[in-house]
């Protein structure tokens, strides 16, 4: 191997290494709010939110450091007194639609809730057709 391949190849392998992430975790990312109800409206609305990084996890879930950060803001925003709703509706403005589990209908998602049901219609047609022709 030449010595810059070898170089090269070297580097590939050290780069995700220096990717690692070196912040320490917010405060609130894993320690829970003092008020039990607090807590408990802040966990109900964390498993309603998606992590960004994960993917297929809820920020309850996850333990990317993002979702930790998420959890951070859920809690202190929950402790200074703002409602779930306030709180969601500050996360999907900040990472969009996507970061709820339950997508409120509007002109970007409206798609997602009648294409199922489009295709339902379709496919009972096509059925009805086929059973008419029979009979």
């Amino acid at each position: 191997m030449t010595r810059p391949a070898l170089a090269a190849f070297c580097l590939a392998f050290a780069m995700p290494l220096a990717a690692q992430q070196t912040m320490p975790p917010a405060p609130f990312a894993y320690r829970q709010l003092e008020d039990p109800a607090q807590e408990a409206a802040a966990q109900e609305l964390m498993e309603t939110l998606r992590c960004l990084k994960c993917q297929s996890q809820s920020i309850a879930d996850s333990d990317a450091p993002m979702a930790g950060d998420m959890r951070h803001q859920v809690r202190i925003r929950v402790a200074a007194g703002e409602s779930p709703d306030e709180i969601r509706s500050w996360l999907i403005q900040r990472y969009g639609d996507y970061v709820s589990y339950k997508p409120a209908v509007s002109a970007t998602t409206w798609p997602l809730f009648a294409i199922p049901l489009l295709l339902i219609a379709v496919a009972g047609a096509i059925l009805l057709r086929r059973f008419r022709k029979r009979a």
